[in-house]
């Protein structure tokens, strides 16, 4: 196996964990204060890590180019069927993600990500026009990806 031209994991960042732990949190308050004794603490032993497996599992999408091919999550497609690539930064990924969108499209957005990637598929039996994908290092990907 190649080692990858390109790896990154799209994991939320430390303050996107505040607010939903505070929620998991306030909701274990809730339950513990209509129930005294041994089952008080149960409510803090299911909520809290759900929420922890929860936010992890939003950061689990990986953007890898390697040994030919994109992967995007768990889909992944040869760099030979890419064809045109475009950038968006965070202010003009509204309207790609908005009134642009194709409803056939592969889209794998977090919206703590600012830049985006749009590539087109020129492979003729596929149904999915392009990838659309967030990245924090749109530019760097972009030119790797119209290298091949």
């Amino acid at each position: 196996m190649t080692a990858p031209e390109h790896k990154e994991r799209l994991y939320v960042p430390w303050w996107g964990w505040l607010l939903p732990l505070a929620a998991g949190v306030l909701l274990a308050a809730e339950i513990h204060m209509g129930f005294p004794g041994v089952r008080s603490w149960l409510p803090y032993v299911i909520t809290v890590p759900l929420t922890v497996l929860l936010i992890l599992r939003m950061g689990s999408a990986k953007v890898e180019l390697s040994g030919g091919e994109l992967r995007v999550g768990e889909a992944h497609i040869p760099v030979g069927l890419l064809g045109e690539v475009e950038v968006f930064t965070a202010q003009t990924k509204r309207q790609a993600m908005g009134p642009n969108l194709d409803p056939a499209a592969f889209v794998t957005h977090r919206g703590w990500i600012g830049p985006m990637l749009r590539v087109r598929v020129n492979d003729p039996e596929d149904p999915t026009p392009y990838w659309l994908f967030s990245t924090r290092h749109a530019e760097e990907l972009a030119q790797m990806i119209r290298a091949r």
